[in-house]
């Protein structure tokens, strides 16, 4: 593994060498147990997109492993200045040990990383979230046990979140069940990877959530106007109205079901703020797991020899 960029690239076991060894960051740190892994390197973070969760995890996670991390907005760097993206790659190279991006195209985050010298992260894309799927599948290893033979069910819209879900949960062993309204699909790609040989019969893509929900071990939803889409917040509504994780929704799946959100969450709108309530626990253990899930990555793509 030379970069993340999506989990598309990534194989069964390159996926679970990364849960196993985030496993061990989240002991570590619980244990009081400090490891410098990283000390005296440097990781340049590229925000097009604003973010808390992702800035605060990776600076945190850098630090927590003996290095620096370098906050660089579109407003304050020259890449928000049009800047050719393979220049900045070729200068933070000459400077830093990795790059994390957070932007909105995905050719834009393949590009850095093909003309970078160093190790780049993709921190979110509209075409996908590595990092938050990564922690997702963390998350539910650790209350279920296990992955392999779950089934995941997502609602709502088919984005970044979903395509990756989608992709990470059938690459661990998982079913995967997704009902977004017509015209909200995943993408194609996704979709493609889906449905070819090795997973025949995983993965179902369907317009009713209560057919998606049934028997699920864990439910995931995600916010129905992500960031960009202000403008089409009302026409999103309306689309989405009755895909919601409520308390209906939660009877068909298993007993034991968990239910996940990357945040921030709306609740009334994609969730009820009940359904949010009994599982906060699981989902702010989902937030915490973006730290180590992160750690274990920056580990293995910059400090393992």
């Amino acid at each position: 593994m030379k970069d993340l960029l999506k989990l598309l690239d990534l194989s069964k076991e390159e996926i679970l060498r990364i849960l196993n060894v985030a496993d061990q960051m989240k002991y570590n740190q619980k244990h009081g147990l400090t490891h410098n892994y990283l000390q005296g390197k440097t990781l340049a973070m590229i925000f097009e997109k604003n973010s808390t969760r992702t800035r605060v995890s990776f600076e945190t996670g850098m630090f927590q492993l003996g290095g620096h991390a370098l906050f660089l907005s579109s407003k304050e760097s020259q890449i928000g200045r049009g800047e050719p993206v393979e220049d900045t790659a070729r200068v933070l190279s000459r400077y830093c040990d990795g790059i994390m991006i957070r932007t909105y195209s995905q050719e834009e985050v393949e590009k850095l990383a093909q003309y970078a010298d160093i190790p780049v992260i993709n921190g979110l894309t509209d075409f996908a979230h590595p990092c938050q799927v990564l922690a997702d599948l963390m998350t539910i290893r650790e209350h279920q046990s296990k992955l392999e033979g779950l089934k995941m069910c997502f609602i709502g819209d088919g984005n970044n979140m979903v395509n990756s879900l989608i992709v990470g949960g059938l690459k661990v062993g998982m079913e995967v069940s997704v009902a977004c309204p017509e015209g909200y699909d995943p993408h194609p790609d996704v979709l493609a990877f889906a449905n070819s040989a090795p997973y025949a019969g995983k993965f179902t893509l369907v317009r009713d959530p209560l057919e998606a929900a049934r028997g699920a071990d864990v439910v995931f939803t995600d916010v129905w106007a992500s960031m960009g889409q202000e403008e089409e917040a009302a026409q999103r509504r309306a689309a989405f109205a009755g895909y919601q994780v409520n308390e209906d929704l939660m009877k068909v799946t298993n007993p034991a079901c968990m239910v996940q959100h990357c945040l921030p969450a709306h609740r009334g709108e994609e969730i009820t703020a009940g359904v949010f309530e009994a599982h906060a626990e699981e989902i702010f253990d989902e937030a915490e797991n973006r730290l180590h899930a992160q750690k274990a990555v920056m580990y293995l793509l910059m400090g393992e020899q």
